[in-house]
């Protein structure tokens, strides 16, 4: 067997050859990836629905937008709430994934984090992948590979994640930001 290149912490950004609706300018923080397989949250797909209308206690903890996102296709009648916590070791109820970015309990009672909590996002279902199928889709070239900044998870105009993520690239990259949305139209 293969052994695989953890990913974690790092960012999925959809090429503009991928195909799938699902992840079109999207832009994946991966939570876990290893030989199992991976899972993530795509950061740039605000919903309407503000986060105190399902999950009341942590909508005043919510960043800006203060919206759900849609974190991908997969299990979507569930939550998953990311946070930055500065500096060392986190509050009860936060759990440490990459760097500054952990997942929050988000059956813990808020105010037990309230104070520590640099950002915290609320997401709607995840994007998952089986054994071996990122590995493929990287292959195909569906994604860019880059490094996360703690401010991606918190970004306060999550519509422009995309082409913000692809220009502060020092390559060839950069110049992918400017990728019309619609090619035809050229």
């Amino acid at each position: 067997m293969t052994e695989v290149s953890s990913l974690t912490g790092r960012l999925l950004v959809a090429t503009p050859a991928l195909s799938d609706p699902n992840f079109d300018r999207a832009v994946v923080l991966l939570l876990d990836h290893d030989g199992k397989g991976s899972l993530g949250v795509v950061l740039n797909r605000p919903t309407p629905v503000d986060v105190g209308d399902i999950l009341e206690p942590w909508g005043e903890l919510a960043g800006e937008p203060g919206v759900v996102f849609q974190g991908g296709p997969v299990a979507l009648d569930s939550a998953l709430g990311l946070a930055v916590i500065p500096g060392g070791e986190g509050p009860l109820g936060w759990r440490r994934v990459y760097g500054a970015i952990g997942l929050v309990d988000l059956d813990a009672p808020p105010e037990l984090l309230a104070r520590a909590l640099g950002s915290l996002r609320i997401f709607a279902g995840y994007a998952g992948w089986g054994p071996g199928q990122l590995e493929n889709e990287l292959r195909d070239g569906a994604w860019y590979v880059v490094d996360s900044e703690p401010g991606d998870i918190s970004s306060p105009r999550p519509e422009g994640l995309w082409r913000a993520v692809l220009r502060r690239q020092r390559s060839e990259l950069a110049m992918v930001a400017t990728y019309p949305d619609d090619p035809s139209l050229n």
